[in-house]
């Protein structure tokens, strides 16, 4: 059986994706399972057993600007996909989404699932599902493996993600000459494009300082670097500032790509994070997560997006993150350091 599987989200949503290779894998275990994403978030998969190879492109319009080669290079391989003649196509994709969907449909297959509505959906989709309500985004994606005879279990295989060598390489660089030891230190960051969403500089300065004092551990803080105001990756530096300037003796800051950040997650002893793409990767870290929602009659709820695994905990303020207590925030980081 050969399954070619389109996902073309964000890096988060590719990490959530990942129970359902799993899925697929156990049902399936001598499938040929191919992947189809963008050069953006191809690599979150890297290293993952559960899938047999991992084909990438690059996005034709980027920054404003149309990549010609890259348009050309889309249909070499979308016609070389097509000769393969994969079984099952499927549009991992959380919702219905026409340009997805559209892909998919040009690259054959004998039998294409996705999720479909009145607007969203073609003729070549033989396997259209209802978009689910009321369910995880692991979950939503997982569901998608029904028309293949697969009941879904009550509790889904971990989210699965190998730290990249070069994250691992700085991290221990870093740590050193910053005088941490790995696990000696927890991660605060910042990420959430509402203000609403990001725990305040008051709020950052009272639970570090706590940290330190009533567990002997030090705060490294991180930050999406940049402005707020840029309309492609809006920034955090604005946010930082009035935390820096405190110039708190227990808070080592840290600005940088996101793979090092995911270095330094990933060796540290928990995290803390607002809803985000690195809430999710923290998720999957040795350390775990605590998650932070607010407002979440027109954001993102955790009952969709919420952390996922054994030592992944959130937080929900009705308005902002600045209405959580700080003893919520304490028993909950306490459960993580056990």
């Amino acid at each position: 059986m050969k399954i070619l599987i389109l996902k073309r989200d964000k890096l988060g949503d590719m990490l959530l994706t990942t129970p359902m290779f799993a899925l697929l894998r156990q049902h399936f275990p001598g499938a040929r399972i191919d992947v189809l994403a963008n050069t953006y978030n191809a690599w979150v998969i890297d290293g993952n057993t559960d899938v047999s190879r991992v084909c990438s492109y690059q996005r034709v319009k980027e920054g404003g600007r149309i990549h010609w080669r890259a348009a050309f290079a889309q249909l070499r391989q979308t016609l070389a996909l097509r000769a393969e003649e994969y079984d099952w196509v499927i549009v991992a994709n959380g919702d219905a989404s026409h340009r997805a969907i559209k892909r998919a449909a040009w690259l054959g297959g004998c039998n294409l699932v996705s999720y479909t509505d009145a607007k969203n959906t073609h003729r070549k989709v033989n396997h259209p599902l209802e978009i689910p309500r009321q369910i995880h985004e692991a979950r939503r994606m997982a569901n998608l493996l029904t028309p293949l005879g697969i009941t879904l279990p009550e509790v889904l295989p971990p989210l699965r993600f190998h730290l990249p060598a070069e994250a691992q390489t700085f991290a221990t660089q870093w740590l050193a000459e910053q005088g941490l030891a790995p696990g000696g230190y927890l991660t605060l960051g910042l990420g959430a494009r509402r203000a609403k969403k990001q725990p305040t500089t008051e709020q950052i300065i009272r639970w570090t300082r706590h940290f330190h004092e009533a567990w002997g551990l030090k705060t490294v803080f991180m930050w999406t670097p940049g402005k707020s105001d840029n309309p492609m990756y809006p920034g955090d530096d604005e946010t930082a500032q009035p935390v820096l300037d405190a110039k708190l003796p227990w808070l080592v800051p840290f600005r940088g790509p996101l793979k090092p950040a995911l270095g330094l997650i990933f060796n540290g002893r928990t995290s803390l994070f607002p809803d985000s793409g690195l809430m999710h990767f923290a998720a999957a870290s040795p350390g775990g997560v605590l998650g932070f929602f607010a407002e979440t009659d027109v954001s993102p709820a955790p009952a969709q997006w919420g952390p996922v695994g054994p030592r992944a905990r959130w937080l929900e303020a009705p308005k902002a993150v600045s209405q959580l207590e700080d003893a919520a925030v304490f028993a909950e980081l306490e459960s993580l350091l056990k």
